[in-house]
């Protein structure tokens, strides 16, 4: 079964290099990109296995990732490293994703046509063995994962009410909640 993490020859090669690192430190790979243009760009997208990643963590990775990749030399231009969290409305590339965000709005792209369409928008209703289960508006569709090219959560107000829920409990599991509570304005009397 392949992932959607790094889709072209080079971004698994680079894959392959970063991962370990980046398991090393705590942290999975989400996607992995080399994308064109004048200054090519690396986009690697990481989080927690429980999900999240703060912005100095982005920071640790970029460091780690680049002394990796001045020691494996992949990439023979100047390129921009650039990590980040995958963001609320993020690819799913990885099978346990479509059962972490069952229930949510989604968009889901085939390589090829599947009953005379390659673009699926609907809900998306978990995983039964290798197929990505979501409900459209004709019923529940079973899609296999090796036939998925792209997918990624729609950005509804649902997804960002239930992100930032999460992110209030996840600072009050991390007794941040001094800082959450600090940072809210308190009421005037």
């Amino acid at each position: 079964m392949s992932d959607l993490i790094a889709k072209a020859a080079m971004d698994k090669r680079l894959a392959e290099i970063v991962t370990p690192v980046i398991e090393d430190m705590g942290f999975e790979l989400v996607r992995i990109r080399l994308m064109g243009g004048n200054t090519p760009t690396l986009q690697i997208m990481a989080e927690r296995p429980a999900g999240g990643i703060e912005v100095n963590e982005c920071a640790d990775i970029s460091t780690a990732v680049s002394a990796i990749l001045d020691v494996e030399d992949p990439i023979l231009d100047g390129y921009t490293l650039e990590v980040s969290s995958p963001g609320i409305d993020r690819p799913l590339t990885r099978i346990k994703d479509f059962d972490t965000y069952e229930g949510y709005e989604a968009k889901i792209e085939t390589t090829e046509l599947i009953d005379g369409r390659r673009r699926f928008k609907g809900e998306l209703a978990g995983v039964e063995g290798s197929e990505v289960l979501i409900n459209i508006a004709e019923g529940t569709v079973g899609l296999q994962f090796d036939w998925l090219s792209e997918a990624k959560l729609v950005l509804t107000d649902d997804l960002i009410k239930e992100m930032l829920k999460a992110r209030k409990a996840s600072a009050v599991n991390e007794d941040e909640f001094d800082t959450i509570e600090a940072e809210t304005p308190e009421e005037e009397t």
